[in-house]
């Protein structure tokens, strides 16, 4: 990563895309917002998502792969706005307006929330999401994650209705406020650094930063506050406590999908903790790992002792979560490379298996193991996506965890050698087990009596839309993984140079 060489939009494009990105989202949202025809809405809404999509293929399309350094740089003096992407951040963009895609066309009409309503919020959030993954200025990046963050707790507001519920919206307020100000001071740490070096000058712009980056007593401050600010939201073990309460009480898939889908967490870790404070990454890795590795287990222990699907995928976040985490602080070329796909590849499986547990609770109106079975025989589509998903996150062949589990392994070994490796690898097949187990119970196990088959209603054109498509990219970037690899490779390579040369 060169901090002093980028390529600005007029360069690469004729058009700002990555304010187009921001923007386009949000101006969708205020007219939704104004609108008072609910079908006109709903498919403007749809209209606005797609369009999205658009933009964010077309920036994959000019970008150029080859070049390490950051393109289509945006800058607006006098507000600190400075925007600009690599092959990571493509790869992350291309991501989020997929699923902003999936969600305007899944939905939900549920008490207090109107579908166009939840569009609206929906489009704020893919709004703030985009600013989040092209900013170079540390309080852009915070200002947005705090919209991100009210978003998901309104929509947990306006949803919760019991006691269990207010306590879910409690306890995610209270953890994540926590991580966002942590990694605020962080930010404040390295700002002051650079003043303090430079006798007052302050910034948060990433390229000021990365030329005088923080050293001493600042280092290990600065790398402790941005990373367990970050931890926190990813999730990591043992920062995970908020996340069983969302993912058992929140709304079915759509809050989750927002916060889980684009691992916004892990994209902050390779963008900001690992350059900015290297060499305090260096020292604490060890300690990341082995909490990492220790998670792998305790999620997957935990997830065979849940009685519903939420909960079950709850454990499952925080243990490929871990697994992630590893292969970022390999700092191994492969490593950060197989981990970032590997966090793509986890927003596809876990978005497939939350979008069809959705779809199931909608039918059945709950997701206690006890009380599911035999709904293979009425809706088979449905199950064989949620078994997909989960076999991605699982690394199967076929799916793009495949190619990304393989390099974070290869770095594994290579770095912290084979002991610690075949624990990690175990720890994934106890995920297997887990997962399997849970497709078994909720599809195949006998259905309970009072479960009628008349009840369960067959799958509708909209959910084999939505599961269809969710399923060919995942498998499409299965089997043929090239293209991100490639898109992937000179930017993680500069990444891993930082420690290579340090």
């Amino acid at each position: 990563m060169n901090p002093v060489d980028e390529l600005s939009w007029l360069a690469v494009a004729g058009y700002p895309p990555l304010a187009t990105l921001q923007c386009l989202p949000l101006a969708g949202a205020l007219l939704l917002l104004v609108m008072r025809e609910d079908d006109l809405a709903r498919a403007l809404g749809r209209v606005f998502a797609v369009g999205e999509l658009a933009v964010a293929v077309d920036l994959y399309a000019r970008l150029d792969p080859s070049l390490s350094t950051f393109q289509f740089a945006e800058r607006l003096a006098g507000v600190g706005y400075h925007a600009a992407v690599d092959g990571i951040s493509v790869l992350f963009i291309l991501l989020t307006a997929l699923l902003g895609v999936l969600l305007s066309f899944y939905g939900m009409a549920r008490q207090q929330i109107s579908p166009v309503h939840l569009l609206a919020v929906l489009l704020l959030f893919e709004s703030a999401q985009m600013i989040t993954l092209t900013a170079m200025n540390l309080l852009w990046f915070v200002g947005a994650s705090a919209a991100q963050l009210t978003l998901v707790a309104y929509l947990l507001w306006r949803w919760a209705s019991t006691p269990e519920e207010n306590l879910a919206l409690s306890r995610f307020l209270q953890y994540q406020v926590f991580g966002w100000g942590l990694f605020v001071a962080g930010a404040v740490v390295l700002a002051w650094s650079r003043a303090d070096a430079l006798g007052g000058s302050w910034s948060f712009d990433v390229f000021d930063l990365l030329v005088t980056p923080p050293i001493g007593k600042y280092q290990s401050v600065a790398f402790y506050l941005l990373f367990y600010g970050l931890a926190i939201r990813t999730p990591l073990f043992p920062l995970h406590g908020w996340l069983p309460n969302f993912a058992g009480y929140g709304l079915i898939a759509v809050a989750p999908v927002l916060l889980l889908g684009v691992k916004v967490g892990v994209y902050g870790m390779a963008r900001f903790v690992l350059p900015l404070t290297a060499e305090a990454v260096v020292v604490w890795r060890p300690y990341v790992v082995a909490f990492a590795m220790v998670g792998v287990f305790f999620a997957a222990i935990m997830a065979l002792q849940q009685d519903t699907l939420r909960r079950l995928m709850a454990f499952a976040v925080v243990s490929h979560t871990s697994l992630i985490v590893i292969g970022l602080f390999t700092l191994h070329p492969a490593g950060i490379q197989g981990a970032l796909l590997l966090a793509v590849n986890f927003g596809l499986g876990i978005t497939v298996m939350l979008l069809m547990v959705g779809y199931v609770y909608r039918r059945t109106a709950t997701t206690n193991l006890d009380r599911l079975g035999g709904l293979f025989d009425r809706v088979p589509f449905i199950a064989i996506a949620f078994l997909i998903g989960g076999l991605s996150l699982l690394g199967m062949p076929g799916t793009p965890g495949f190619d990304a589990v393989h390099l974070v392994l290869e770095a594994s070994i290579e770095t912290f050698g084979a002991l610690s490796t075949i624990a990690t690898a175990l720890g994934n097949v106890a995920a297997a087990g887990f997962l399997l187990w849970a497709f078994q119970r909720a599809f195949l196990a006998p259905r309970p009596r009072d479960l009628p088959a008349a009840r369960i209603a067959r799958t509708a054109p909209t959910e084999y839309f939505i599961g269809g498509a969710s399923l060919l990219v995942l498998l499409a970037a299965g089997f043929f993984p090239e293209p991100w690899l490639r898109l992937t490779e000179s930017a993680t390579q500069a990444l891993a140079a930082i420690f290579a040369h340090g």
